[in-house]
């Protein structure tokens, strides 16, 4: 994909799928960011790349966020019922996304969220919190109950412990679940092109429309430019990131 997005269209014509390019260039770059068609627009890839960084970002932060508090309540202060309140979380861990699509467009036109990005932002959350309440409770069970009722005999509260000392401690999970919902929900599809509106759409739904947009040439280098511009986010963030999300995701795996 990087080879070809160096090469001229005459180059891959004449040369192998895995040659180098002779003469490396970023024009199909250049093309596939702000000149390649989408459809009836000409724009690139610009304004959809813009729209998934506005999406993601306060998505990722309020699933995570309210994840965390669900873990730490159903970890630490457990009232009646939250068992059952856990096991029924669980249930959106498993359910096909398009199961959804139905209602979720109708609670969006009532809330008049329909075809905009806060549409998507609030579908993102409402679909990531199983996950991250999954993440955050099973962590936090295996903090001490001690430290908790310590912070309580010192006159801390709800909130204050849940500041001050639970979520210090939350790092490893807190690396874990970000890169997790940043990967699902940067990459995602079927929601964005099922919500989203004509100003609204993200990369995944743009870099579609621009390998379907039929045109005299095919140009190959433009289409796998687009592809790892699509993709460079989260790579990057794997490649920053990769070592703390695997000892997040083996943090507290061995007890005793």
């Amino acid at each position: 994909m990087v080879a070809t997005s160096l090469k001229s269209m005459d180059e891959i014509r004449n040369g192998t799928l895995l040659s180098l390019p002779l003469s490396p260039s970023f024009a199909a770059w250049a093309k596939a960011w702000s000149e390649a068609c989408t459809g009836t627009d000409c724009g690139g890839l610009k304004p959809f790349f813009m729209n998934s960084v506005l999406m993601v970002v306060p998505a990722v932060a309020a699933s995570t966020l309210i994840g965390a508090l669900n873990g730490y309540v159903l970890s630490k202060w457990r009232f009646r019922g939250s068992e059952l309140m856990f096991a029924l979380l669980l249930f959106g861990v498993f359910m096909p996304m398009q199961v959804v699509l139905l209602p979720m467009s109708q609670v969006l036109g009532w809330l008049g969220l329909a075809a905009s990005v806060w549409g998507l932002i609030l579908v993102h959350v409402v679909a990531g919190i199983p996950s991250t309440t999954l993440f955050f409770r099973n962590y936090y069970v295996g903090l001490p109950d001690e430290l908790i009722k310590a912070a309580m005999l010192d006159g801390a509260g709800f909130w204050q412990i849940f500041r001050r000392i639970v979520l210090p401690l939350s790092t490893p999970i807190l690396v874990v679940t970000l890169i997790w919902q940043f990967t699902n929900i940067w990459n995602d599809f079927l929601y964005g092109v099922v919500f989203s509106g004509a100003d609204s759409k993200p990369i995944t739904v743009g870099l579609n429309n621009l390998a379907n947009t039929s045109s005299s040439v095919k140009e190959y280098n433009v289409d796998m430019a687009a592809a790892m511009i699509a993709a460079l986010p989260t790579l990057l963030v794997y490649i920053v990131a990769g070592k703390y999300f695997v000892r997040g995701l083996t943090a507290g795996a061995v007890k005793g």
